[in-house]
């Protein structure tokens, strides 16, 4: 098992790597060139750079004593843009340009070493919530999902709020470049089923996964978040079928998961300890985090200790652990602690201090785990 560390690059991240590498056992870190779009091409340039100011070592670090290097295996996200997910032309690019422009940037990854490519097909938009620093009763703040505000409101609204909340940070799969065509886009899916998106993606991994085989990439995809239809949009990574049904499109062993526990477990019928069991051997990266459910349909986002909220942690580290799982792992979202809700105000989700204690708290169960088998 490979821990890794979620990181949005200089410049748009509150976290630094050298506060990233003082956390005990992450060994690389999850990366993206967060300025490209979905359908865009990678530059061998810019890949080159991004992964060069992940593994090098700063001469006022060296100069400092550090030697521990992170490496830059994990790409989260390529972004499937929304012709390949349609199978026709939007936003100006055809399926079959996009799906090219994907294994352009695929081998080009795979050439630089990275061996995990995270991406998730989802429509029009990512991951959703309604409130990114709910109050927590022992100060902290955390993201929430109000199930009666979504029910009431619409996309337009949400966007914007989403959008106001992210402290002049960039939120992924929120990209205002993408949202700007909102209206073409919500038009576009009108009428659009889920078998019809099951084809579509079928299509893409046939045309994309011969290429990962060759440069040794493995894609991973992301379940719904939350994992459920919103607005009428078909969503077809959502549930335990569902993620069968995908790995059952495409054959390969290149054809896998980012099996995130917290957004499979926001439905709150949903076994992740059985999902890991059940889809150990195509799970190429895991991202593991709790959330607390209520009675009404709402969740909240909570520490990585089982106890806290509804996720199993515990017993999905150990059947990792007793697996002998050999992918990579990474802390989900977490709270904000601390300065984080004053002056060292981070991406939601993603500051320092509480995926670092999630860290230690789930290498604790792995350590335990193999001691014990």
């Amino acid at each position: 098992m490979k821990m890794s560390f979620r990181w949005y690059g200089e410049g748009n991240d509150t976290v630094s790597l050298d506060e990233i590498r003082q956390i005990p056992g992450v060994e690389t870190i999850v990366w993206s060139l967060h300025d490209k779009q979905a359908g865009e091409v990678w530059g061998e340039d810019e890949i080159a750079a991004a992964i060069a100011t992940i593994t090098e070592i700063p001469a006022e670090a060296q100069r400092r004593g550090v030697t521990k290097r992170l490496s830059a295996e994990v790409v989260e996200s390529v972004n499937v843009h929304e012709s390949i997910k349609l199978g026709r032309t939007i936003l100006g690019l055809s399926r079959d340009q996009a799906i090219e422009n994907y294994i352009t940037t695929v081998q080009r990854l795979g050439r630089a070493g990275v061996r995990v490519v995270c991406y998730n097909f989802m429509p029009v938009f990512d991951w959703l919530r309604t409130d990114m620093w709910h109050p927590l009763p022992d100060g902290s703040t955390a993201m929430y999902y109000e199930k009666s505000v979504v029910d009431q409101m619409s996309p337009q609204r949400l966007i914007a709020d989403m959008q106001a909340n992210a402290g002049g940070l960039t939120l992924p799969g929120w990209e205002p470049e993408r949202l700007a065509s909102f209206s073409e886009l919500s038009a576009a899916y009108e009428g659009v089923s889920h078998q019809d998106m099951y084809a579509n993606y079928e299509y893409f991994l046939d045309a994309v996964i011969p290429t990962c085989e060759e440069y040794d990439v493995k894609l991973g995809v992301h379940p719904d978040d939350p994992p459920f239809d919103l607005f009428g949009w078909p969503r077809v990574v959502s549930t335990k079928q569902d993620l069968a049904t995908v790995l059952s499109l495409n054959n390969s062993t290149y054809n896998g998961l980012t099996l995130c526990l917290g957004s499979f477990s926001a439905n709150p019928t949903h076994d992740a300890v059985d999902a890991v069991e059940t889809f150990m051997d195509r799970i190429h990266f895991t991202h593991i985090r709790n959330i607390k459910h209520f009675d009404n349909g709402d969740f909240v986002e909570v520490a990585h200790r089982a106890e806290e909220g509804s996720v199993d942690t515990v017993n999905v580290m150990r059947a990792f652990a007793q697996a002998g799982y050999t992918g990579y792992v990474r802390p989900d979202h977490g709270r904000h602690l601390w300065d984080e809700n004053t002056t060292r105000r981070p991406r939601p989700g993603y500051g320092l201090y509480d995926r670092a204690l999630g860290i230690q708290y789930l290498l604790g169960v792995w350590d335990a785990s193999v001691a014990v088998s």
